[in-house]
């Protein structure tokens, strides 16, 4: 976890995972760094606004695997779900709604998130399902920030196709997405 500026309630706060996808962003802005997966967002989302104070808004922006062919560039994210939760299960077991999708402000694209890297076809093919893009941090952030009556927005670039190869493709269009999500930043924070 690095929280890199000051939180202040008139202005977001960006959070990203990695320093790569956050290298291009105005060094004026309050970037929360989670590093990779649900519960290291978790963590340091919910440790950060404890804290306080709270800011405006949370604008988690990241990288994504595109689950449908063709899928590229920047998408703002309208419904979130944990691809890697057997809510249907528990429900079943306990009577309890665990993990049930949420609705963002956007009305754009489904996001899987999970604590996967998705890398292979069959995968991809069962995730595509019910999902347009992939990552491993939107969920747990979208649901911190609710928990914390904050409005959220997920931005995500198309870093892959969460196919084979999209490790490699990752490590390879990781910079270039960088500069297109701090230009995103740039023209709507």
């Amino acid at each position: 976890m690095d929280l890199r500026g000051t939180i202040s309630p008139d202005r977001p706060l960006l959070v990203l995972a990695l320093a790569e996808e956050a290298a291009y962003l105005d060094p004026d802005l309050p970037v929360l760094l989670t590093g990779m997966g649900k519960v290291n967002a978790t963590i340091a989302l919910a440790a950060t606004l404890a804290r306080g104070p709270l800011p405006a808004s949370v604008v988690n922006l990241g990288t994504a695997g595109a689950l449908h062919t063709g899928w590229t560039g920047t998408h703002e994210v309208g419904r979130v779900l944990q691809h890697d939760l057997d809510s249907a299960v528990l429900h079943a077991l306990t009577g309890q709604v665990v993990g049930a999708p949420l609705t963002l402000t956007g009305t754009g694209p489904v996001l899987a998130t999970g604590d996967q890297f998705i890398a292979d076809e069959q995968a991809r093919a069962r995730l595509a399902e019910d999902a347009h893009l992939v990552d491993m941090e939107g969920y747990a952030l979208a649901a911190t920030a609710q928990r914390f009556g904050l409005p959220i927005r997920l931005v995500k670039h198309v870093s892959d196709g969460a196919g084979e190869g999209a490790g490699h493709t990752w490590q390879e269009s990781v910079d270039g997405c960088a500069k297109i999500l701090a230009q995103w930043a740039r023209d709507n924070l």
